[in-house]
């Protein structure tokens, strides 16, 4: 029996009690002797005690219910709350999802800023705004105390800024030609990477040209043989770069050629170096690749390469990009190779094997948003054709316009320099 049905009980007989008393009371008080009276008078104690206990009952009943309704509400209350725990459980995680989401997102448009904020800013702060592509690179190679000179193409008629140092020697100075990204533009990789600035002190030449545009109206590199037959760009640039360096030429006599590329310059360069340019003898790339189908480098010289990429590169995967097909492959391979396989081809091209499982020789500090020092570096150690160095750079935490300054600038031109 439950405390609430015993008490219920209790009440009952208690009533009853209370009734028997009262009858008794009712049937001696007619007989007046003293013992009748001590009788009733017993009784009635009884029975008030009875109808004491009995509100004291009732008080604890109430009590009870009470206590049982909040013990209902309670228990409802926490049903409810367990439920909307697990409301809150599910909305917590799709809302965790969105903010991983939001920051990468966040992420790739402070890489964007920072890249445009570089790009903004000259040795003064300012880069000039008036002026065509052409007038504002060649006012950034002269601001920074460089030689400009302009390189006629003589196919598309379209000029270069040619940058040499002020201390040129003849038949030894080397010539870097550096390649832009997609949409963009000789004055703003300029100002992002500004080689224009060591041009002085490290004792080379630059070349700064301007891709083709696309059907966009973006400026772009062709990193493909696909130039003539329909291909995206309509435009030979293994041609068109190869005849721009041949000009340079006629306006110094260079030593080694070096090429640098951003992104779709990256792309660019390799391709430069699987058609084997004259002269090339080193190609670094940040953040650009090449296609899987790798048949335009069948027989390829070999040259050194420095392949800089950040590990979190959301624009050109680290890891390469197998999930789109080649337009332009018969077999439907995929899009573009990864890091690794990068500088896995070329040791191969050098004779030697990249390690299996390598590990970085060097650390280095070089992008401002990762917390570092970021960079890992990894190289073969021996074996290569003689001369020929190849080196991979990873930025733990570096995207795909990492937030590189004047240590990056210094430790790319000190890399391309020593490939001698």
């Amino acid at each position: 029996m439950t405390k609430s049905a015993g008490l219920r009980s209790l009440t009952a007989t208690a009533a009853v009690c209370v009734l028997l008393a009262v009858a008794v009371a009712a049937c001696t008080s007619d007989g007046g002797d003293s013992d009748a009276d001590r009788r009733v008078a017993d009784l009635d104690a009884k029975v008030q005690a009875l109808a004491d206990e009995n509100a004291e009952l009732k008080d604890e009943v109430e009590a009870l219910r009470r206590q049982q309704a909040d013990f209902l509400e309670t228990q409802e209350a926490a049903e409810a709350a367990t439920a909307h725990e697990e409301e809150v459980a599910d909305f917590e995680e799709g809302q965790e999802e969105q903010i991983a989401a939001m920051d990468s997102r966040l992420h790739e448009l402070e890489e964007i800023v920072f890249q445009m904020e570089q790009w903004s800013k000259d040795k003064d702060g300012q880069l000039p705004a008036d002026g065509s592509v052409l007038e504002r690179t060649a006012r950034l190679a002269e601001d920074a105390g460089g030689e400009v000179y302009y390189v006629e193409h003589p196919g598309r008629g379209d000029r270069t800024v040619l940058v040499l140092p002020l201390d040129f020697v003849d038949g030894e100075t080397p010539l870097i030609v550096s390649l832009h990204g997609y949409g963009g533009n000789s004055a703003d990789h300029a100002a992002y990477v500004p080689l224009h600035k060591r041009v002085n002190t490290e004792g080379f030449a630059l070349l700064l040209p301007n891709g083709a545009l696309d059907m966009e109206g973006n400026p772009f590199w062709n990193p493909t043989d696909h130039c003539c037959d329909g291909g995206k760009s309509g435009e030979n640039d293994v041609a068109y770069l190869t005849e721009l360096v041949a000009e340079a030429q006629k306006v110094r006599d260079f030593g080694p050629v070096y090429f640098f590329g951003y992104s779709n310059g990256g792309f660019m360069s390799y391709h430069m170096a699987c058609r084997g340019l004259p002269g090339l003898r080193a190609v670094a790339s940040l953040a650009g690749t090449s296609y899987v189908e790798d048949s335009s480098c069948d027989g390829a010289p070999p040259v050194s390469v420095l392949h800089v990429h950040g590990a979190a590169d959301e624009v050109i995967l680290f890891e390469g990009d197998e999930t789109k097909p080649d337009p332009k492959s018969e077999t439907g391979r995929a899009f573009y190779a990864g890091a690794q396989e990068m500088v896995t081809r070329w040791s191969r091209r050098a004779g030697c094997d990249w390690p299996e499982n390598p590990q970085p020789y060097l650390t280095l500090d070089l992008d401002e948003y990762a917390p570092g020092p970021e960079t890992e570096v990894f190289r073969v150690e021996s074996g290569c054709a003689e001369g020929i160095v190849i080196e991979l750079w990873v930025g733990e935490g570096s995207g795909h316009a990492p937030g590189y300054g004047d240590a990056f600038v210094d430790a790319l031109a000190a890399w391309l320099l020593s490939q001698e």
